[in-house]
């Protein structure tokens, strides 16, 4: 059996990656691919009641380095009961979020040491990394405000604050420039269509999908 194939969506707030995961899967689907569309912090069971004491309420309700346990938490449950057993049986795994939210939100933004989120990542996932990482930039105000115009519960990230999430955007930028190879960055101030057509471009180039 051919092993899977993993993709991640990163970015922060507002970049609008739950859109592109959908379309991307659409279209692989389309093309006769076994594919598995997921989310972090989430994705499981277990990993989504993690999920719902982590985005709500108010900014500092966590310190970083617990919000970092708790991801990781969420991470491991969802690893073993989703990714992992998609991937074995050769499914297409096409994550919103993944381990580089981590670096970016409790590391960069929030100045949990690298170090740390690095053996917490080597314990935790082992293995089982992504093959491709779609990293979306934009500008942070410009995020922030798409991201507050569909505001609900969720909301615990996007009230930390504008030079938060400049540093948010900073270190996926670092992220990508440090792993080209996996990363690629893609400009989400396009318009979906031009997005869309960006990611495919790249899976066509990186992946060896038929275009």
């Amino acid at each position: 059996m051919t092993q899977g194939r993993f993709i991640t969506f990163e970015g922060g707030e507002g970049a609008g990656k739950s859109t592109q995961v959908q379309r991307l899967a659409a279209r692989l689907r389309a093309d006769g691919r076994d594919v598995v569309t997921t989310r972090e912090p989430g994705g499981s069971p277990g990993a989504e009641s993690i999920r719902d004491i982590v985005l709500r309420g108010d900014a500092d309700r966590w310190s970083p380095v617990t919000e970092t346990l708790l991801m990781y938490a969420a991470r491991r449950d969802h690893v073993e009961r989703v990714i992992r057993p998609a991937l074995d049986r050769g499914a297409w795994v096409i994550c919103d979020r993944f381990a580089d939210s981590t670096r970016a939100y409790q590391g960069a933004a929030g100045g949990v040491d690298p170090a740390f989120i690095t053996a917490l990542e080597t314990y935790i996932l082992e293995a089982t990394r992504p093959d491709l990482t779609l990293v979306f930039d934009l500008p942070a105000e410009i995020g922030l405000a798409r991201a507050q115009a569909r505001a609900g519960a969720e909301m615990r990230f996007e009230s930390k604050g504008m030079a938060f999430h400049e540093r948010l955007r900073a270190g996926f930028q670092d992220i990508a420039a440090a792993e080209p190879d996996r990363c690629a960055i893609i400009d989400a101030t396009a318009g979906i269509e031009a997005v869309e057509a960006a990611i495919w471009s790249t899976l066509t180039a990186r992946l060896a999908v038929d275009g």
